[in-house]
């Protein structure tokens, strides 16, 4: 068989920085397609991590009918990542999406149905799920060695790291803020975790608070307040249906030391994990408390040399892994669509100030 044939919508920030760069190491596929709104990005693309003869483009449908392609990666802002992903896949495409994976649980649900309807396989990119301390965390967690999981915390704090670039800022690119961009991936974690994707209620809180202000301090130098129409912050408590909760605490500007971002903490009735400094378990035997720090770095040898494979690698060799293998991917649309409806009903409840309720 030969290689899998891909092609990249979307040549900038992401594409750059995890997708190109990790397929680039896979000997079973190569990138032969680029599509970027700017096309000296596309070109540049094409240049650094296309196969020969890769072929550019600056619309996604011309791309598209390019019947030898296998896979579309979407690395578009958010806002078409649902239009994109349904005609790649109505196309003959699987796809991976970007996370997050739509804007509207409404889009998100048209991706899953497109996907059952063509047969092609549909995955998001929370990348998140393959570092060391969630993969081993997750084999903790389905060991049972937790009990059953009732309450967890899912955490995307940062202090003062608000993006400038690109279109972060926008509220109707991206749909939102520091919720629907690094939220997203702390919700998918703990979800994943528990293993549980049975919401019934989301009650949310949405701040406007430190983005109108010029000046501010920044990881990435000061934003223009002109531009900031998303939240800064944003909160969700969600109730599931099994009666577990979990709290969801988002920002990309806060007044807070306590920084986390993409880590989790989970409750068990027979034991604990935070991702507090590293990853650390806790739990009681014979009428004594434990916490255990785990050892998540590679080899322990001396003579061993060898690094971990990087979590975008991880990533993207076992989704290509699962469209030669024909098996499911790890991260599975109906899980990412959850997640989207978690996020939107954040959202909503701090538009009207009431509980929403879920798969009613």
């Amino acid at each position: 068989m030969g290689k899998l044939r891909i092609g990249i919508v979307g040549t900038g920030g992401i594409a750059n920085g995890k997708h190109m760069p990790s397929l680039k190491k896979l000997s079973n596929v190569e990138m032969v397609a680029f599509c970027d709104i700017v096309e000296e990005r596309a070109v540049k693309a094409a240049n650094q991590y296309g196969a020969e003869g890769s072929k550019v483009y600056t619309d996604y449908r011309e791309l598209l009918k390019d019947e030898t392609i296998d896979i579309v990666h979407v690395c578009t802002p958010n806002y078409n990542h649902a239009e994109i992903a349904i005609a790649a896949m109505e196309a003959g495409k699987h796809v991976m999406s970007e996370k997050p994976m739509a804007i509207t649980s409404k889009e998100a649900r048209a991706m899953v149905e497109a996907s059952k309807r063509t047969g092609k396989k549909l995955t998001v990119g929370y990348n998140n799920r393959f570092r060391p301390d969630s993969q081993h965390l997750k084999k903790v967690c389905e060991s049972g060695q937790l009990g059953e999981i009732y309450y967890a915390k899912a955490h995307a704090i940062r202090r003062r790291a608000v993006p400038t670039w690109g279109v972060f800022l926008d509220e109707e690119k991206q749909g939102g803020g520091p919720l629907i961009d690094i939220g997203t991936h702390a919700l998918d974690l703990t979800l994943w975790m528990m293993d549980n994707y049975k919401p019934v209620s989301v009650t949310g809180s949405v701040y406007h608070k430190l983005g109108s202000r010029a000046n501010s301090a920044n990881a990435w130098g000061p934003w223009d307040p002109e531009k900031f129409t998303v939240e800064d912050s944003a909160f969700g408590y969600i109730k599931m249906e099994n009666g577990a909760t979990i709290v969801l605490e988002s920002s990309w500007a806060l007044n807070t030391l306590d920084v986390k971002e993409a880590k989790t903490t989970l409750c068990g009735t027979e034991g604990g994990a935070d991702m507090e400094d590293g990853l650390r378990l806790n739990g009681e035997s014979f009428s004594r408390m434990w916490e255990q720090e785990v050892n998540l770095k590679s080899g322990g040898v001396a003579f061993f040399s060898g690094t971990a494979e990087k979590d975008a690698d991880l990533e993207m060799r076992v989704w290509v892994d699962a469209i030669l293998n024909d098996t499911e991917p790890v991260v599975k649309a109906e899980q990412a669509l959850v997640v989207t409806e978690i996020l939107e009903a954040i959202y909503e409840s701090a538009k009207t100030g009431k509980t929403v309720y879920l798969n009613q």
